[in-house]
């Protein structure tokens, strides 16, 4: 029984000594400083977070909307310089961008004219940004309905 209390005492980094006294022997619980010093703690790493990545893209035609909305599904949020497409073209590009923004539970807002930013789900956007442009383009749908 008195092996197990010493080995006990042991795994939790007391020590015993053996002192004489008057002829007799006496067991002292003394406390192993450089026993314990020795001891490795358990270390956990704390995760990073990987460098986001922003995709900036001037759509020539709408065959290459699936690659901007692959580059939503992906988490990377996308910046659409609509300046130089056919009006047409751009409320075609603009309808399927914000259809998947949507599906992905991102937003979409307005930086300029002719400039979107669409971010997935993960990205805040904040700033002052055109947000009256998304109650304009509810209305302008609501008449068309």
């Amino acid at each position: 029984m008195a092996k197990f209390v010493d080995k006990m005492l042991g795994v939790l980094g007391f020590e015993f000594e053996e002192e004489e006294q008057t002829g007799s022997r006496d067991e002292v619980v003394v406390w192993n400083e450089s026993k314990q010093k020795t001891r490795r703690a358990n270390v956990v790493g704390l995760p990073t977070s990987k460098a986001m990545k922003m995709v900036i893209i001037k759509p020539t035609g709408f065959d290459q909307v699936q690659g901007i909305a692959d580059h939503l599904k992906n988490r990377r949020p996308a910046i659409v310089n609509l300046e130089n497409t056919d009006k047409e073209l751009a409320r075609r590009i603009i309808d399927f961008l914000s259809g998947t923004t949507y599906a992905l539970g991102g937003t979409m807002q307005k930086v300029s004219g002719s400039i979107m930013l669409f971010v997935p789900q993960n990205v805040d956007v904040t700033g002052d940004l055109d947000t009256n442009y998304m109650e304009r383009l509810s209305l302008s749908k609501a008449k068309q309905i």
